[in-house]
């Protein structure tokens, strides 16, 4: 199995982030399980705004597309910026907006959306407040665009109010809070992942379209 994660931190490589810090902590438990991982740092590649799954010239989103398509396990890693999810994290979910308009990307017998059959989570890191609201809404856009979400899927660590130290300058890899949901997630992140492997979820969307459409006269 492998894991596709995607570091939507502000800075281009080789800063370093501390989003990324935390995102290895996870690579590391997937491969002592067996996983795979591979990580992505959005902006370095040019992604264009737009909710196609290809905006033309010079967009790297279909690449990355591909490995998404590829994967079993998808995680969102995203630092907070404002109280808000990053620019890029916003831009990530945006793009995968083309699964409900683009039939390429689901089953044509079943209408099932790519996603089906994969799981998401999603790493947060920053200062002062907003990790829950940030998961909230990484992962209910997830379950919207088809990925499964198991239980305690969220790991984050942030810091004291104001301008304070970051995850890796204030010791946060020590925190035992971060360190024990990250463990939560990873663990049934792979757990699930494996279940929808062996066991492929069959509802069929079109049937179910079809029945919605013959009760609703409006």
């Amino acid at each position: 199995m492998k894991a596709v994660i995607i570091n939507c931190t502000l800075k281009l490589s080789p800063q370093f982030s501390n989003t990324d810090a935390l995102i290895q902590k996870a690579v590391a438990q997937f491969k002592g399980m067996g996983i795979s991982s591979e990580v992505i740092r959005l902006v370095d590649h040019d992604v264009k705004p737009g909710n196609e799954a290809d905006m033309g010239k010079g967009d790297e989103w279909p690449a990355i597309l591909k490995k998404i398509k590829a994967c079993n396990i998808f995680i969102i890693a995203t630092p907070i910026w404002m109280g808000h999810i990053a620019s890029p994290t916003q831009l990530v979910i945006e793009r995968l907006d083309a699964i409900f308009h683009d039939e390429s990307l689901s089953d044509a017998k079943t209408g099932q959306f790519f996603t089906y059959n994969k799981v998401a989570g999603c790493l947060i890191t920053g200062n002062e407040d907003g990790a829950h609201a940030c998961a909230a809404h990484v992962l209910w856009s997830m379950q919207e665009c088809g990925f499964t979400i198991p239980p305690n899927v969220n790991a984050y660590w942030v810091g004291m109010a104001g301008a304070g130290k970051d995850y890796v300058e204030a010791g946060g890899e020590q925190w035992y809070y971060t360190n024990y949901t990250l463990r939560y997630m990873t663990a049934n992140l792979a757990w699930f992942a494996k279940l929808l492997k062996d066991n492929p979820i069959d509802t069929n969307l079109n049937e179910l379209r079809e029945l919605a459409k013959k009760e609703s006269p409006r």
